[in-house]
């Protein structure tokens, strides 16, 4: 047999073994030397693939596959620059613990370092963005090798989901000829373990379930006590403990949590009023997933000298400001198995949520008909039950946390926020609408992000994925209006900070086949969330002012403030 005969023997059984192993799917783009793998995955015919133009837009689609899913997805693609292309997404993968298998093909050893094309070097290439990384090697197709390859695939899905999940990345080095003069035999699940069972079953708990330790710390602070929910929280059991406590729940909307008769929906605004906020100190702290983005809180928290408890199952630590007394490796499903009468003073948490009600009246009495809080909020309200939600960074994500109230079930929100950062924000929209077809997709963008990865569109285009876009457009990175930049008088801000795109939105839209409306009132948009599109891209324009945007937040957190005396 041939040397490429080989090649495409092992690769037939690395994919099985990915088959095996539950990935998600897997993202292909074009290139040469990357042929024997992606055509391997492509004929496979059991792990969902999709094919990209471009390896950033393809990093991101695998990370929202990934975020909705909770199976690791799969990259591959050619030697060279190609592979510079997926650092965002490893960068957005490995802060935000996303699962990611990185399969980058290489030249061989004797094609590097000696001028041939499309030679970079690869090894290590992600730095310690990469949880692993393994050289694979070039082999014959023996027996050995082959149980060694699967065994290989089994350990990388391991390594990629085991503990924190983040990125694995295998660099295959290929010898040419590239392409089978003659097809493999038998078929894509030969010679792997029978009943579709993986190569190494590998048992990697996430932290311990037990939840005697966590149980024993609130029955010593059973008291006045607050729970702060934020991804990866167990949203259903955080919202069930806080009830039974009787504890007021600061929950994030990305953990699934702002729901129950203990959530406390609009603490962002609340906690900006020093009086209150100074009168309602808890005696205790519960945390369960990551920090919210909410910037008064993340400063309440860090102000409170009280006993506060993070649930790190995985070896994060959430705590930038140091104020942590206490971390239990516990994971946040654990929550629901603390069945216990507390005792309890409803008092306690009547008073916030009387204030929530209080702020809940005042911020509805002070936003117009389509502004940008309200644009975020309908989202929460207007859109199908069962919807999800991807949100942007920048103010998209800030007014999501702030405006969006308590609801049972409440919608699904998902975003990038282990770096916060802009990158692949469509394609990691259009990945999760991938993933659950079966639901509407909607995503929250800003006109700057939206412009940061409009070559994400094509996605759309090529795979048929259903996706609502709204875009936030007010000329600009509005956020930094907020910040002491914004009212420095620097000449060189707009051009340098604010960054106007101009960019003509419908152009895009029909540039890459997509449906366009410039939405002037908020009763379309409600209408148009209500009953989304049932095939391809929505493009929903909504045009804002930056001051005016300034004027009405400053105006709601001082109509809350009112509200609260």
């Amino acid at each position: 047999m041939s040397e490429t005969h080989d090649t495409y023997k092992l690769l037939r059984a690395f994919v099985d073994e990915l088959h095996r192993g539950d990935v998600s799917g897997a993202c292909t783009s074009p290139g040469s030397r990357s042929t024997p793998l992606v055509l391997t995955l492509a004929h496979d015919g059991r792990v969902p693939v999709t094919s990209h133009v471009d390896e950033r837009s393809a990093g991101f689609f695998a990370l929202g596959l990934a975020q909705a899913s909770g199976r690791p997805a799969v990259l591959a693609c050619t030697s060279g620059s190609a592979a510079g292309n997926y650092l965002p997404a490893v960068i957005e993968a490995s802060e935000a613990g996303v699962p990611l298998l990185v399969l980058t093909t290489d030249r061989p050893p004797e094609l590097r370092e000696v001028g041939a094309g499309q030679t970079i070097d690869q090894v290590k290439v992600y730095g310690s963005f990469a949880k692993w990384f393994f050289e694979v090697g070039t082999h014959e197709a023996t027996p050995a090798r082959l149980r060694w390859i699967r065994q290989l695939a089994c350990r990388a899905l391991a390594e990629a989901t085991s503990g924190r999940p983040g990125v694995v990345h295998l660099n295959f080095p290929l010898r040419e000829p590239l392409i089978l003069d003659e097809p493999l035999e038998g078929a894509p699940g030969d010679g792997g373990r029978p009943d579709g069972a993986p190569w190494t079953r590998v048992v990697a708990p996430r932290g311990t379930a037990d939840p005697e330790p966590l149980t024993d710390w609130l029955r010593e602070h059973s008291r006045h006590g607050v729970i702060v929910a934020g991804r990866g929280a167990d949203g259903a059991s955080a919202a069930r403990l806080a009830e039974a406590l009787a504890w007021p729940l600061l929950a994030d909307p990305l953990s699934g949590a702002r729901r129950g008769g203990a959530a406390v929906a609009h603490y962002d605004a609340l906690l900006r009023d020093a009086a209150w906020s100074a009168g309602v100190a808890p005696e205790c702290v519960l945390r369960v997933g990551d920090l919210p983005t909410s910037k008064p809180l993340r400063q309440w928290l860090a102000g409170l000298d009280v006993p506060q408890l993070a649930l790190v199952p995985s070896g994060r630590w959430p705590d930038p400001d140091a104020a942590l007394t206490d971390v239990l490796a516990l994971d946040p499903s654990a929550l629901g198995a603390i069945d216990e009468v507390w005792p309890v003073d409803a008092a306690w948490l009547g008073r916030w949520r009387d204030g929530d009600a209080r702020a809940a009246e005042a911020i509805a009495a002070t936003l117009g008909d389509l502004d940008e809080p309200g644009v975020a909020r309908a989202l929460a309200t207007a859109t199908p039950a069962g919807s999800a939600v991807v949100v942007a960074a920048s103010m998209p994500i800030r007014d999501v946390e702030t405006f969006w109230p308590v609801a049972d079930p409440p919608r699904r929100a998902l975003a990038n926020r282990g770096a916060n950062g802009i990158d692949g924000t469509i394609s990691t929209a259009y990945g999760v609408a991938a993933a659950r077809p079966d639901a509407p997709t909607f995503l929250l963008i800003g006109d700057v992000a939206f412009a940061h990865d409009l070559g994400g569109l094509l996605a759309g285009s090529r795979t048929g994925v259903v996706l609502t876009i709204v875009v936030v457009d007010n000329a600009g990175g509005g956020i930094f209006d907020f910040l002491p930049v914004g009212r420095s008088g620097d000449p060189a801000y707009a051009e340098h900070v604010l960054t106007p795109t101009n960019l003509e939105i419908e152009r895009a839209a029909a540039l890459y086949g997509a449906r366009y409306e410039a939405v002037a009132d908020g009763a379309r948009l409600r209408a148009l969330l209500s009953s989304p599109e049932g095939s391809g891209t929505t493009i929903l324009h909504v045009r804002t002012q930056r001051a005016a945007n300034v004027a009405l937040h400053r105006a709601v957190w001082d109509a809350v403030s009112a509200a609260l005396r």
